[in-house]
């Protein structure tokens, strides 16, 4: 069980919380609650009733759908200090995707819908962020949704490696690296190929000095030059 000390800790890493005032971060940890979850196990399914919003602390978590013949389609894996749940803030009455832990003791906050809508109520910064980091995903999604439906396999790959970069890379001069904890597969699903497919698409890029990766990392040469 989480002590009072290691939530609050955990809080102050949460992206949507940093810079915020002391008053808002301590009544977030007041109204949530801090869990374990081990990998495979659901956080909430579709047509689940949207009650909750969600913080991750520790892991990762898969977001995702079903397609109409039961396929699991992977929309996005979150990293710690992101927030899940959010499409219940802008009237999302049952969960359309699913979320999941992808990694055993991954650790979440879950805070009461109604708690944060009064929160944001009160507090005009948190509005405005809460704001901001909704339409920031609203366009993620639907930058998803037209890749599908006009990129081919190579593009998809390439454009995740581009949002990887922009979202958490490290610039190194003309370089960007980012840290690797997905693999093949991973990225497969998340882009709608196969895993075979991104193997090749990666090494096609390395032979061409566009990139260079291991395990645990993907250093991209040049940004304006990866296609």
């Amino acid at each position: 069980m989480a002590t009072s000390e290691s939530k609050l800790w955990y809080l102050e890493n949460v992206n949507l919380l940093k810079d915020m005032s002391k008053d808002v971060k301590h009544e977030v940890h007041e109204k949530t609650v801090m869990r374990t979850v081990n990998k495979g196990q659901f956080i909430y399914f579709p047509e689940e009733q949207s009650t909750n919003i969600y913080f991750l602390k520790k892991g990762r978590v898969m977001i995702g759908t079903y397609s109409d013949d039961g396929r699991e389609l992977i929309k996005a894996y979150l990293q710690p200090g992101e927030m899940f749940g959010e499409m219940s803030l802008t009237g999302e009455g049952k969960r359309s995707d699913f979320a999941k832990a992808a990694d055993n003791d991954t650790l979440i906050c879950a805070m009461p819908l109604h708690e944060m809508q009064h929160l944001a109520q009160k507090d005009s910064s948190l509005n405005i962020r809460l704001t901001k980091f909704l339409g920031l995903r609203m366009k993620k999604l639907e930058r998803g949704y037209e890749s599908l439906l006009f990129k081919d396999s190579r593009t998809r790959i390439i454009d995740f490696l581009k949002e990887m970069a922009e979202e958490s890379g490290e610039k190194v001069g003309l370089e960007t690296r980012i840290k690797l904890n997905l693999t093949h597969s991973d990225i497969a699903k998340l882009t709608a190929t196969s895993r075979q497919t991104v193997t090749t698409v990666l090494n096609d890029l390395k032979k061409s000095n566009l990139i260079n990766f291991d395990r645990k990392k993907i250093l991209i040469r040049d940004l304006r030059e990866l296609a």
